[in-house]
């Protein structure tokens, strides 16, 4: 259960970083073109998924809901299960509900 809670709380940390129109958000977002190109990691999930979930590691002694061993293990073991959870989510998920592809062939 400590998976999930922890999936899901990435998901949505990273959905609101990267798309919020939320004034804040729109402020402290880069970018594309911040730094040379760094400031892609914002605009992407897959890349920020990665940072929120070494972010929540990190926080993990903090709350109740997840707990994890902070260590370099787990530091990229849970960037990594973030990452590629809030990607797959995204890519699932937007927002008018589960997204669906229609691809016409011409013959």
């Amino acid at each position: 259960m400590e998976l999930l809670t922890f999936v899901l709380c990435a998901y949505g940390l990273t959905q609101i970083i990267v798309y919020s129109d939320m004034p804040f958000f729109k402020r402290i977002r880069p970018s594309k073109e911040f730094l040379g190109g760094y400031g892609k990691v914002f605009h992407c999930p897959m890349c920020m998924g990665f940072h929120v979930g070494w972010i929540l590691m990190l926080l993990s002694p903090f709350t109740e809901l997840f707990n994890f061993d902070v260590s370099a293990a787990n530091f990229f073991l849970l960037g990594g299960l973030s990452s590629g959870t809030s990607y797959i989510m995204n890519m699932v998920f937007g927002d008018e509900g589960i997204k669906h592809e229609h691809k016409h062939f011409n013959d």
